[in-house]
């Protein structure tokens, strides 16, 4: 059963459900945007019945399996010229890594999430089963583009959804700065890629506080509790002496936040407009 549609956005589109949980997510987008979601086992008449008058399929099958089905998307396309079909496997539906077996840690690993998330000595894992996710996110942004060419083509296409290259086009500092400055990203634990926030340790949990947003009042609240150090000296009051000298600037607020709740910083922070949020 799905959920009760949101909107209607996609009220009387059919779609055709092959998936797992490879593109669950997505099924369940198009289902909250009001399409009509249809399961059956990709066989018989029955099923050439549906997808003839489906506008969408959503398949998470290994490559050239349907194929084998003699259901490919050339095949069913003779059927239902108007048909979109989504693929979404690990790898995509050619290339060398096409037939090989994957998972949602290995497709992290892969697409370059592990390279910048993490302790430097040890890669984090995101939470779930994220690459599936954002690879749902693609089908579902192909799948509505999809449609909005056929509107004017009055045909369907084959959308091939890589889960490792959606991973991988997410990563929307990491390229940039490696092609226009030559810098190889790298885990930074807690500490944001440009060190505009970090978790902190408190007393009883973590914190998240920016760093460079408001440094004067930041050092000031640290001042009156006698722990601001030499973070009050004029050589900080620059961004980039501070981002030249980040871990220095860390240790000192981390001593502080230790000696607090982090309910207590976030209270404070709150008053004065900061994001600054505890960590659970």
């Amino acid at each position: 059963m799905v959920d009760k549609p949101k909107d209607a956005t996609l009220k009387g589109y059919r779609v055709l459900d092959l998936s797992n949980e490879k593109g669950k997510l997505c099924v369940k987008i198009l289902a909250n945007m009001g399409a009509e979601i249809v399961r059956l086992a990709p066989k018989g008449k029955k099923f050439h019945d549906a997808a003839a008058k489906a506008d969408i399929l959503v398949e998470t099958f290994t490559p050239d399996y349907l194929k084998s089905l003699g259901l490919d998307y050339d095949a069913l396309a003779a059927l239902n010229p108007r048909l979109i079909m989504a693929s979404i496997t690990h790898f995509g539906q050619s290339g060398p890594y096409k037939n090989l077996k994957s998972c949602d840690l290995v497709n992290q690993a892969l697409g370059g999430w592990l390279s910048v998330t993490g302790e430097p000595s040890k890669p984090l894992k995101l939470f779930g089963d994220q690459s599936y996710n954002t690879a749902s996110l693609f089908a579902v942004n192909g799948i509505l583009l999809a449609l909005q060419q056929r509107r004017v083509t009055g045909h369907g296409q084959h959308l091939d959804i890589s889960i490792m290259e959606c991973v991988t086009a997410t990563l929307d500092y990491v390229l940039p700065r490696y092609f226009y400055e030559g810098v190889v990203s790298k885990r930074q634990g807690g500490l944001h890629w440009n060190n505009a926030f970090r978790i902190f340790p408190c007393k009883d949990g973590y914190i998240l506080l920016t760093i460079h947003h408001q440094w004067d009042t930041l050092v000031e609240l640290m001042t009156s509790e006698g722990m601001a150090d030499d973070l009050a000296d004029e050589k900080w009051r620059t961004r980039q002496e501070r981002d030249r000298h980040i871990d220095h600037i860390v240790e000192i607020i981390e001593k502080w936040t230790k000696q607090h709740k982090a309910r207590e910083l976030e209270a404070k922070g709150q008053l004065m407009r900061f994001p600054w949020a505890e960590v659970k």
